[in-house]
């Protein structure tokens, strides 16, 4: 069974995450949220507050098969500064395993130098971040171990690309149909 962590900071976008974790257990993939605070209840950009599954420092990513970054201000912020997530991105990347952003998150792929050649989207005002990216204007972008988005209005794309990524396209194709997603290519 595939294995995904979100990644939340205070200040995440609460819809591009719960998204994911929504659609993602639809399909039967195990997911769990990751609180980077010493906190399990972590507060959204809009005040929503969450309970993650996990602290981040009690979590072990070793079952990981990919990691999702939720955009949000300041949660892309608190996201990049975050010491332990910072070494796990980079060995991830360093292991070519999946890692997805959405939003004003790939900016933190970005700065890392994770996205150097790549094609990536991001939230718009956010493209010079992406640093030797090649910036593509689409919803959803794939490239190799990557997966970028723009934001909020295509936090379902987002997710039914990491499905179809995971599992596979008939899977994908099923939850954007129980949703009544009819937008779904």
């Amino acid at each position: 069974m595939a294995k995904v962590y979100v990644f939340l900071a205070d200040g995440f976008e609460e819809i591009e995450a719960l998204t994911v974790v929504d659609l993602l257990r639809r399909a039967k993939i195990k997911v769990d949220m990751i609180s980077i605070t010493d906190n399990l209840q972590v507060v959204g950009a809009h005040d929503i507050k969450v309970y993650a599954d996990q602290i981040f420092d009690e979590a072990t990513f070793e079952d990981a098969d990919l990691l999702v970054l939720p955009g949000g201000m300041p949660g892309t912020n608190n996201l990049m500064e975050h010491e332990g997530l910072d070494r796990l991105l980079r060995s991830f990347h360093k292991e070519k395993k999946d890692i997805a952003a959405i939003c004003a998150a790939p900016s933190i792929l970005g700065k890392k130098n994770i996205l150097v050649g790549k094609n990536a989207t991001c939230y718009p005002g956010f493209e010079d971040k992406l640093m030797d990216s090649r910036v593509i204007d689409q919803d959803v972008v794939e490239d190799g171990n990557i997966v970028t988005s723009k934001g909020m209005g295509t936090a379902i794309d987002f997710s039914l690309a990491i499905i179809k990524r995971l599992l596979d396209e008939d899977t994908a194709k099923k939850i954007a149909d129980s949703i009544i997603y009819r937008h779904y290519k």
